[in-house]
């Protein structure tokens, strides 16, 4: 190898890190501050970065703010993906449930809030962050089936329907604990979407007559 192409190589490289480092500090600093009130002085600032820097890897600031929002859709279905992944019983969506409250204690939902703080010009980051909740809807999904399909959860129950009513109890949790600056309104809602699931668990009773074969 060449020593240009070497160079060439780590320079890339070392570009490669500098856009990463701009883009979690957008991100971290949306989720602290909220986007209207970080500019891209400060996010000058934080990542350490020149202004040249940060205009050479992204236009303006909403195209800054789609791969920040892309980001915080990764660390949201990274911290969420295990449990969703072993969603398959109520037992299992209360252990999911204790661990988004002490999820929101640490960090809040750092995906949910931009939804609301996205300024309209910022169609492209929008599309992220909902297709980033949409990931996570189909989780929440995929587990509700699992449980039907173990018996658990009744046949007529739709599992697409159920999750986008725990998904939407979950948003409105976090979003009002974050105003309140309390677990509460969030406890409330989680519990409100596990009841209304639970509404939906099969009886013992119901499985035991499902799978006892009727007498001729």
């Amino acid at each position: 190898m060449s020593e240009k192409n070497g160079s060439e190589r780590r320079l890339t490289t070392r570009g490669a890190a500098t856009r990463r480092r701009i883009v979690a500090a957008a991100a971290d600093l949306a989720t602290k501050r909220g986007v209207g009130e970080t500019s891209l002085d400060d996010v000058m600032e934080a990542s350490g970065a020149s202004k040249s820097q940060l205009y050479h890897y992204f236009a303006d600031k909403d195209a800054l703010l789609r791969e920040a929002a892309a980001l915080q859709a990764e660390r949201v279905l990274a911290a969420h993906g295990p449990l969703l992944d072993a969603l398959d019983s109520l037992a299992a969506m209360r252990v999911w449930r204790d661990a988004v409250l002490a999820l929101n204690r640490r960090t809040g939902c750092p995906l949910g809030a931009l939804v609301y703080q996205l300024p309209p010009s910022a169609r492209r980051a929008r599309t992220t962050v909902e297709d980033g909740l949409e990931a996570w809807r189909g989780m929440i999904e995929d587990g509700l089936a699992r449980m039907q399909s173990r018996g658990e959860l009744a046949p007529d129950a739709a599992p697409a329907d159920i999750a986008f009513a725990v998904l939407s109890a979950v948003q409105g949790g976090l979003l009002l604990s974050r105003s309140a600056k309390s677990d509460r309104p969030l406890e409330l809602a989680f519990d409100m979407a596990l009841a209304h699931v639970a509404a939906q668990v099969r009886r013992p009773a119901d499985r035991s007559l499902a799978e006892t074969p009727r007498s001729r």
